[in-house]
């Protein structure tokens, strides 16, 4: 285990050694862009740190970061990692760089590369500022979720160990259970049949209580009760009945039909038959009616 320990710790220490070294070999180069850019001797100076301090710190980002937070930060990594390569080898490539002799803002002979370089060299440090309090932002708030994670795991193993001591308690001796002596069953009661209802008594008073409806409205034919057909000697009887006290004035059709409950068309006929009687004395009533 120290023996590990210690080979890690020797491979870090390595690493920053070549890091501190390269850092230093580019700082070179961006300062004297800085300078030609318009930077005055203490931001020349701090020009390296804003580009190449990014890249480490993007790096370090990518250690402690995951999923979509991690490819952020490789892909601020790998911006300013090409951004630092291409100033250094614009410096590599125009020597009047190292001295200082070249003309302020010119970094190409070309003015589209030109632009283009001075636009680069400008925009890294406005980046850093927004990168590099991203990734900060993002590093904190990723660091404080597994410190609730550890605190949660914890409640748990405490929940856990307190279940299992109270299973490893032994279990208190439970009483061996006292035989109790059952009565003997009774046998069961015999029940006499019920003696018969005659079911006439409440048919008569189901009959009894039942009330006569309301008409709900018309009857339909089919459930109308069929009227007996009177003959037409047994309608001249009871219209004779029926009229026996009235006058010859009193005899209409009108009134016949009330009376005798029949036809307009047969009471017109019995009103003369009637009347036929009254004035001329009774004749072949029978077929008068018919």
């Amino acid at each position: 285990m120290n023996l590990k320990r210690k080979g890690r710790a020797a491979l870090v220490l390595a690493l920053v050694g070549v890091v501190g070294m390269a850092f230093r070999v580019s700082w070179n180069a961006l300062r004297d862009v800085a300078e030609t850019i318009g930077a005055d001797s203490t931001a020349a100076t701090l020009y390296p740190f804003v580009v190449d301090g990014l890249m480490a710190l993007a790096l370090i980002a990518t250690l402690v970061l995951t999923d979509r937070d991690r490819r952020f930060a490789l892909r601020v990594l790998a911006t300013y990692t090409v951004a630092s390569l291409l100033l250094n080898y614009v410096h590599g490539l125009v020597p009047e760089l190292h001295g200082g002799s070249v003309d302020w803002g010119r970094l190409a002979d070309w003015d589209p590369a030109n632009w283009a370089l001075v636009l680069l060299a400008t925009s890294l440090p406005v980046g850093s500022i927004y990168f590099g309090s991203d990734l900060v932002a993002k590093v904190l708030h990723h660091q404080s979720t597994p410190h609730m994670n550890v605190e949660e795991s914890t409640e748990t193993e405490r929940n856990r160990s307190t279940a299992d001591l109270e299973k490893s308690t032994p279990p208190e001796p439970v009483p061996a259970p006292v035989a109790v002596e059952l009565p003997a069953p009774t046998p069961p009661a015999v029940v006499e049949p019920a003696a018969s209802i005659d079911p006439a008594p409440i048919a008569v008073a189901a009959a009894e209580s039942t009330r006569p409806r309301g008409a709900t409205g018309r009857v339909p034919e089919s459930a109308r009760t069929p009227r007996p057909v009177r003959t037409a000697d047994e309608l001249l009887i009871e219209a004779r009945e029926a009229t026996a006290g009235w006058s010859i004035e009193d005899l209409t059709a009108e009134g016949i039909r009330r009376a005798v409950r029949t036809s307009p068309a047969k009471a017109r006929v019995l009103r003369e038959t009637l009347r036929a009687e009254r004035t001329d004395g009774p004749g072949n009533i029978t077929e008068v009616v018919v």
